[in-house]
């Protein structure tokens, strides 16, 4: 189906979606953390000592397919190797057995190239690995070590813009600044002059000067990010070699950065890109994988599925004001929340019968969750309980399963350090260097976590656990049973490959017994469930007693 065809049938699905409220509706904006009131609580404050009685563990059914959970590092703050005080590839690699323990088969790492920035999101040379961050030969390693765990490697893929430092735009603008007045560029002599938007008037405040020169050129995030003239048929065969690149060494997916903006206001030109550069790609690996940021509401990320690409985060569900973090606090109901995946189900699956959600509660850009959610341990565990049992492919955030905090809307102090342990500082990083300081977590680290049983991260693992037990939480189709949907209570099957599990949510600060009284789960037993601290969820005749801020999987 060609991009024109989708996009009527875009048309019509997009005023389903906008139907269903305001609440459904994500602002176009990076987050600012208004939200952010954080009470400093101790650990201690949070976590009540409780002994686990579990008896729901179920064998493992994972499934070798783009259906992933998926970690993403940011490799400067993650793990130092070397001791030079900053993140890494090799440091990554140590610390693959935890994410696969965590139940993570999928990592996305943020730019890995070099750059001129901490962040890398200004890339100098697209073929290989930053000097600060170790050799194409460690990063080869990683991908062979990760393979070994059946862990899929993503990476930052900046086709947007470039560095002003990269030698494309060093070549053209030397090549322009040489022109004599009035004349006009050769590209038989400087090609890249054709790499990039030029023009030899400001047309707007993202133009830049270049030079002393009569020419500008076009560059919306930064004057040091110029952006690439994705229409160039030299600089698509370019972005080719790159990819190819990089999947013949065996990165089994991109994360395409900033596509929104490859041309301002534009989403059939820029889905049309995508389309094209996937299509590619999959022409060198069947199986490979592309998820795509577009910071826009549900109805414009629904316009983006005529690309026929596989994912595009969910912004609706993300940040502060977004329905995860909303339905964890209590502010969004548990039936508002269920029909609202659903009705991104009938939207998407009529524009893209093939793509796959790909919801996160915050990345490098937001706040921290345990700033949205006043570093209260119970939310937190709640969202993601939320998260864990959407469809498709989560994103976790390194460090959001220990309860990392941020600061303000300063991009360094949302990137901190992973903190591995509260007394062993083996493998810490600096950090940023421009990130402020006292910047202190209300939660213990990886090592304290693990060994509490009631931990946020105890709470993450078997969040991800019943995942990997049940196919059909990221694979299935929702149907919501309305009998048995009332405020905080919310009741779904998912059926995938002839399976059928429902999912009981409880989001309120209180328990409740939940009669089952409906045929689409008469029969059905307990298979798992999450809850706060260690509280049982019981199931008699007919009633489910659920805790507090608890879901149970039915099979």
């Amino acid at each position: 189906m060609k991009i024109r065809k989708l996009l009527s049938m875009f048309l019509m699905a997009s005023f389903i979606l906008c139907s269903c409220g305001n609440d459904s509706i994500q602002s176009t904006q990076p987050d600012t953390e208004s939200a952010e009131s954080v009470e400093n609580e101790t650990a201690d404050e949070q976590i009540q000592e409780t002994t686990y009685t579990y008896d729901y563990e179920q064998r493992l059914n994972i499934i070798d397919d783009n259906y992933r959970n998926y970690y993403e590092i940011f490799v400067y703050s993650f793990y130092d190797s070397n001791g030079d005080g900053i993140g890494d590839i090799n440091g990554v690699i140590e610390k693959l057995d935890y994410i696969q323990e965590m139940g993570f088969n999928g990592i996305w790492l943020m730019p890995i190239m070099p750059s001129t920035t901490y962040h890398k999101y200004d890339v100098t040379n697209y073929c290989d690995v930053s000097v600060e961050y170790g050799s194409l030969e460690d990063f080869q390693r990683l991908l062979e070590e990760s393979h070994e765990r059946g862990i899929r490697v993503v990476i930052d893929f900046v086709m947007n813009h470039s560095s002003s430092g990269h030698p494309w735009f060093v070549e053209a603008c030397n090549y322009l600044k040489s022109l004599p007045a009035g004349a006009e560029p050769d590209l038989e002599e400087c090609p890249y002059v054709d790499y990039y938007h030029f023009a030899r008037e400001q047309v707007n405040s993202t133009y830049y000067k270049v030079g002393n020169s009569e020419w500008y050129y076009e560059g919306v995030f930064w004057s040091e990010m110029p952006d690439l003239n994705l229409s160039s048929e030299a600089v698509n065969a370019e972005f080719q070699e790159i990819a190819k690149f990089w999947i013949d060494m065996g990165v089994d997916g991109f994360r395409m950065d900033a596509v929104a903006h490859f041309e301002e206001s534009d989403t059939e030109y820029n889905a049309q890109v995508l389309n094209e550069f996937f299509d590619y790609c999959t022409s060198l690996n069947p199986d490979f994988y592309m998820v795509s940021e577009a910071w826009v509401n549900d109805a414009a990320i629904a316009q983006y599925y005529i690309s026929e690409t596989p994912s595009f985060f969910n912004f609706g569900v993300a940040s502060a004001e977004g329905k995860l973090v909303k339905a964890a606090r209590g502010k969004y109901k548990a039936t508002s929340f269920v029909n609202s995946m659903l009705n991104y189900q009938n939207t998407l699956s009529e524009i893209y019968p093939d793509y796959i959600d790909a919801p996160f509660i915050a990345n490098h850009d937001m706040a921290r969750v345990s700033s949205m959610l006043r570093s209260d341990a119970n939310d937190m565990k709640m969202a993601c309980g939320l998260l864990m049992t959407m469809n498709g492919s989560p994103f976790v955030y390194y460090g959001e399963e220990i309860g990392m905090t941020s600061s303000g809307t300063k991009d360094e102090n949302k990137r901190l350090a992973m903190i591995w342990s509260n007394s062993d500082t083996t493998g810490m990083t600096n950090g940023p260097k421009d990130a402020d300081d006292g910047i202190v977590s209300s939660f213990a680290g990886v090592e304290e976590q693990l060994a509490d049983e009631s931990s946020i991260l105890n709470y993450y693992k078997r969040a991800i656990r019943l995942r990997n037990e049940n196919p059909e939480i990221a694979r299935g189709e929702i149907k919501v049973i309305e009998a048995l949907c009332v405020e905080h209570q919310a009741v779904i099957t998912k059926t995938y490959e002839g399976s059928t599990i429902a999912i009981v949510y409880n989001t309120s600060d209180e328990a409740m017994e939940v009669v089952l009284n409906d045929a689409a789960v008469e029969g059905m037993a307990i298979r798992g469930y999450l809850t706060l601290n260690g509280e049982v969820v019981e199931l008699g005749e007919n009633t489910l007693t659920m805790p507090a801020q608890s879901i149970c999987i039915l099979k």
